[in-house]
């Protein structure tokens, strides 16, 4: 086996990001993200963001991508399965950009002890304003490609995540969009070589199935340019 190697699971947006270079920071350089995508479409888990941008922000980082597809009903199986090939390759540490939520600490936790590795949640527990304000003072510039239309208006899709955004968000929306209320897609941040050149192509509209909790989002479709 080799040295031993740390992943980030990546959405392709901020926290994750933010989390990625505090892990630097710390010791911890993740060599490789693991984003997941939907099978039979070019659009990663819950933001949206086509596999060419999210190779793009790997190849900015200089680091590896995997990209494995997977629907709902077998995305863990899927994400045990990448971690158990990761760990034969010397991985022996997971980056995840959680904040607060138990349930997915405790699922990540889970995985990656299944896969004999470790979870590192370098934000956890960390006030929402610290991580807003990191995200700003590190320079993490970052656009709004998902709302869920339930808490935000669509307006807030195709945004910049700035200063002006957050203050805009209505009464209990996450300023960091924890409880899915949006996602973000980062354009660059202090370890890109250079920034990723993507812009919004239109806004489209998803309503969920019921059950997937009914519903209904906006997403932009960014493309490279």
């Amino acid at each position: 086996m080799t040295a031993e190697r740390a992943f980030c699971s990546w959405s392709g947006g901020k926290d994750s990001c933010l989390a990625f270079h505090v892990a630097c920071e710390t010791g911890v350089a993740p060599d490789m993200l693991v984003s997941m995508f939907e099978p039979g479409a070019d659009r990663n888990r819950s933001h949206g963001v086509p596999e060419a941008l999210v190779a793009a922000q790997a190849h900015a980082l200089g680091v590896g991508l995997r990209s494995p597809r997977a629907a709902w009903r077998d995305y863990e199986d899927v994400f045990a399965a990448t971690l158990a090939g990761l760990r034969s390759e010397g991985f022996a540490e997971g980056v995840f950009g959680d904040i607060d939520l138990d349930a997915h600490r405790a699922w990540e936790e889970r995985l990656c002890a299944g896969a004999g590795m470790r979870a590192r949640l370098p934000l956890w527990q960390w006030p929402r304003a610290r991580v807003v304000a990191e995200v700003f003072a590190r320079g993490i510039d970052a656009v709004c490609v998902c709302v869920n239309t339930r808490f935000m208006p669509p307006s807030f899709c195709g945004r910049r995540y700035d200063a002006d955004f957050v203050a805009a968000l209505p009464p209990g929306v996450d300023a960091c969009g924890e409880n899915g209320e949006f996602h973000t897609f980062v354009t660059h941040a202090p370890r890109f070589r250079a920034p990723v050149a993507a812009r919004v192509a239109r806004i489209d509209t998803y309503d969920a199935p019921a059950t997937q909790g009914g519903d209904t989002f906006a997403f932009a479709r960014l493309v490279a340019g």
